[in-house]
């Protein structure tokens, strides 16, 4: 595995970032192509576990991803989570990333509400993003989503389960699950959507989305490949739920292979 690590600056402190490397004896990509991946709300770099790397090495470009800033390795965050952020995040947030990597055009991959970033991000800086993949991506507020975000606040309130988190985002763990439950849960947030950001997409967009997601139906990854005005394309993954990239990770990783040598390789 060719993996390394640094933090580069962001305005309100560092962001951890990883990169993995193709090895030479790799399918040959687009090197001017690179993924930059987005998580989920609970999510962070080591999470994604295996994947950058085989995505590197089955597509031959390199593969990026970071943590948010009040995530994983990265700089802590103090207060509430703004209502804004998924569009602050598409904003500010890669940015940086992007600069410090000397990332002219990538390909942003996202997952759950990393999605709903990598989409936001296109559309507020075309010019930087060749093409957009989403897994399990909100779309707008769900009544299965809620459902589902109450169900994992109940669970989180058991010490094994907090535990989880802790190993990940140590004492960050708490903000971080506050960010996602209370931001969503918010009456004020019940109105968030990518209604007016879909159509401001013109680079190729995948969206990937498990038939039985807990926090969404197939009416997202519906609204996503209808909403965008670039090349669009949707993949329903049979009994499966909100991780398709660890639950059906061959499938995944077809689908991603087979789209990106179409539209950009």
């Amino acid at each position: 595995m060719n993996q390394f690590e640094r933090f580069v600056e962001h305005p309100k402190g560092k962001l951890f970032v990883a990169s993995w490397q193709p090895d030479p004896v790799a399918p040959s990509g687009s090197a001017n192509v690179p993924f930059l991946l987005l998580h989920d709300s609970l999510g962070c770099v080591g999470l994604w576990r295996d994947f950058p790397d085989r995505l590197a090495q089955t597509l031959g470009v390199p593969v990026h991803a970071y943590d948010r800033l009040g995530y994983g390795r990265s700089s802590a965050r103090n207060g509430p989570q703004p209502l804004s952020f998924i569009a602050d995040e598409a904003q500010a947030g890669i940015v940086p990333v992007l600069d410090a990597l000397a990332i002219d055009r990538c390909v942003l991959l996202g997952h759950s509400v990393g999605g709903a970033m990598a989409l936001t991000a296109a559309a507020i800086h075309p010019e930087r993003v060749a093409g957009v993949v989403t897994i399990a991506a909100q779309a707008f507020v769900e009544q299965r989503t809620l459902e589902g975000i109450r169900a994992a606040k109940a669970l989180f309130a058991h010490p094994e389960q907090r535990a989880r988190l802790t190993r990940w985002h140590g004492a960050k763990a708490q903000w971080v699950l506050d960010a996602w439950t209370e931001t969503w849960l918010d009456s004020a947030f019940r109105d968030w959507s990518l209604v007016s950001v879909l159509p401001k997409v013109t680079a190729p967009v995948l969206a990937i989305h498990g038939d039985r997601d807990e926090y969404g139906s197939e009416a997202f990854p519906n609204a996503i490949a209808a909403g965008v005005v670039g090349p669009a394309e949707q993949v329903i993954l049979r009994d499966c739920g909100h991780l398709p990239h660890r639950e059906r990770p061959d499938e995944v990783m077809t689908a991603i292979t087979a789209w990106f040598r179409r539209r950009l390789a």
